[in-house]
């Protein structure tokens, strides 16, 4: 069995595919990692710009998270009703561009694609981050463990989709089980106390205030809390990825993973206030996440600590798996249109869009790299990308209602606007408080992408133009091409090419570039036994032998000027330049033999000769 076998599996059959599809239970791991996932650091992210208000901060969470709760299910209803009417995929570039028009989708795309390579970002620092919590030794290898991570999950998700989302399915339920039985424990513990409970383990101090409270500061730590609704899109984006019936079991999916968010983002805030846990600054010594210190005071340093740590960990890291999901299914639908290259719409040996995976995977790994790995340096970025695809779905389903009519279009078509205004008001709040720190560089992204994406659809319909033609085959007055081989010395090689050669064209010319002149003479010596007269004897046109002597050894300038001039002596005729090349078996075959034929043929292709035909005659070595 081959290495790629045991790294990615065997390769699959197209008709294979429907074996690949997931279920409800498959579909929560493979689809809803970074939904569930960012219920660590959406909280976080906003009791992070609360720290400067000391204790008071802790009065602002509950009221931040309600609102994301509550904006999170006008969302999920609106989603519902995408899956409904889009059974075969309702990402926002899809929904967009039918109802909005082009530029809407791609705003649209451009805005997810920026949000996935962010959420695998985000999510594998993130679970880094908790890793080095619960290990602060590991702080100095946090860039390497996140790139690490991404190197597993690339690997995971080439093997196709129903592996990645079977190999999640462990910890993505033991995340759910361990801090929901945490939360609820919390919970209880503090209605017990009369909302104030004894923490076992004692959380971090939190600093004294240094600053008052103001909407202005509301706002910032709201925005970096709607990063817990990022991701909450990958279901109605991968539709296609469930099994028939896709709607049922993707409505369900969704519904599941929006009410877990929702019981967790809820118990989070109400044990951050009544343990009055507040966030650490992140990459300084001492930090701590904030699940790190709910879980410690609510149960201890114990076995359970780290199982529960462990899980948020992995399913941290793991929640970049949405992104790898939905980030090359969104390139192939891009790339259908006519937007990216080609390549993105082709299906790999375990039927994954691996163009859109590698691409993913780089890209993720720039960003940590430039980033430090660090989640914090990262959330300015986050959630501008995925509140805009939000709100062009949103408004592009208002129109969808609007054009299709019917009994209950009317009650669809307010879901919708009702989505769309609260995403639309969340997005600006996201871009004005978190415009300095960051979300700049998205919104210069954007357009950028959207250049990028007219820029290869304009030269599609170039190529389209060029090569359009309705006219019929013209059988008429059909000549050989002039046939021009370049040699550098007589062997095995040369009489194979010149073989081929004369069997193609009655005019034949070898071209041999001279930089040495005895290697020269002894050409021209050898020529009228090694080649006029065999083909004298068997009544074929004997080869034209041109020698152009080259004291610089320079080999394009007179290859060029030969193609020239048969060019110009020929006008009405195709020219076939016959390149010899021997080709090797082994990897070291390349160090060991220049390639100088693959260079003739690269400079030809690239020089814009019209009329000219490169062809290659291989020598391939027996060993």
């Amino acid at each position: 069995m081959a290495i790629t076998d045991y790294l990615f599996g065997r390769r699959l059959a197209t008709y294979e595919e429907g074996e690949q599809r997931a279920g409800v239970l498959a579909g929560i791991p493979m689809l809803g990692l970074d939904a569930l996932g960012s219920a660590a650091y959406g909280p976080e992210a906003a009791l992070t710009l609360l720290i400067p208000l000391g204790a008071a901060g802790l009065g602002y969470i509950g009221p931040i998270s309600t609102l994301i709760i509550i904006i999170l299910l006008i969302v999920y209803f609106s989603y519902r009703q995408t899956i409904a009417a889009y059974p075969h995929g309702g990402g926002s570039y899809t929904v967009a561009r039918e109802n909005l028009g082009t530029t809407a989708g791609l705003l649209a795309a451009a805005a997810l694609m920026l949000d996935y390579v962010l959420v695998v970002a985000v999510g594998i620092s993130a679970g880094v981050g908790a890793l080095v919590s619960a290990l602060p030794v590991l702080q100095p290898y946090t860039l390497g463990l996140c790139l690490a991570i991404l190197a597993l999950l690339t690997v995971v998700n080439l093997r196709g989709v129903r592996e990645s989302g079977i190999a999640f399915v462990v910890p993505t339920y033991l995340f759910i089980a361990t801090l929901l039985a945490v939360l609820a424990y919390g919970a209880l513990k503090a209605l017990a106390a009369g909302g104030h409970p004894a923490p076992v383990v004692a959380p971090a101090e939190l600093p004294q205030a240094q600053m008052a409270g103001s909407r202005w500061i509301f706002m910032r730590a709201f925005a970096s809390g709607c990063t817990a609704m990022t991701g909450v899109e990958a279901v109605s984006n991968g539709v296609t990825a469930f099994r028939v019936p896709t709607v049922p079991h993707a409505r369900k999916t969704l519904t599941a993973i929006i009410m877990i968010l929702a019981v967790m983002l809820a118990g989070i805030a109400y044990l951050c206030r009544a343990y009055n846990i507040g966030a650490t600054e992140p990459g300084q010594s001492g930090y701590q996440s904030i699940l790190s210190q709910l879980v410690a005071a609510v149960v201890g340093r114990g076995i359970f600590y780290y199982i529960t740590i462990g899980s948020v960990l992995c399913v941290l890291a793991l929640s970049a798996n949405t992104g790898f999901a939905d980030f090359p299914r969104l390139c192939r639908i891009v790339a259908q249109d006519g937007f990216m290259p080609r390549g993105f719409a082709h299906r790999g040996r375990r039927l994954v869009y691996s163009h859109g995976i590698l691409v993913l995977a780089g890209l993720s790994a720039g960003l940590l790299i430039g980033f430090g790995g660090i989640t914090d340096n990262l959330i300015p970025l986050f959630a501008v990308g995925a509140f805009l695809a939000f709100t062009l779905s949103q408004a592009g389903m208002v129109e969808h209602w609007r054009r299709a009519g019917g009994e209950h279009a009317g009650k669809s078509m307010a879901i919708n606007a009702t989505g769309a205004v609260c995403t639309a008001v969340t997005l600006v709040v996201v871009l004005v408080s978190k415009f300095a720190e960051g979300a700049w560089v998205v919104i210069l992204l954007i357009p950028a992408l959207i250049v990028l994406f007219t820029s290869v659809h304009h030269h599609y319909q170039f190529v389209a133009r060029q090569l359009a033609s309705s006219e019929p085959l013209d059988a008429q007055a059909l000549q050989p091409p002039v046939v021009l081989l370049p040699i550098g010395s007589w062997n095995a090689i040369t009489r194979k090419a010149m073989r081929f050669a004369l069997g193609l064209s009655p005019d034949l010319y070898a071209l041999h570039i001279a930089g040495d002149e005895h290697a020269m003479v002894a050409l021209e010596d050898g020529w009228k036994t090694l080649v006029m007269e065999p083909t004298r004897a068997a009544g074929v046109p004997a080869p034209k032998l041109i020698v152009v002597y080259s004291p610089y050894r320079r080999l394009y300038l007179p290859l060029k000027d030969a193609v020239t001039e048969l060019r110009s002596a020929h006008p009405e005729r195709d020219i076939a330049v016959i390149i010899p090349q021997l080709i090797g078996t082994r990897w070291y075959h390349v160090l060991l033999h220049n390639q100088t034929g693959v260079l003739f043929e690269a400079y030809l292709r690239l020089s814009g000769f019209r009329r000219v035909i490169v062809i290659n005659v291989p020598w391939y070595l027996v060993k």
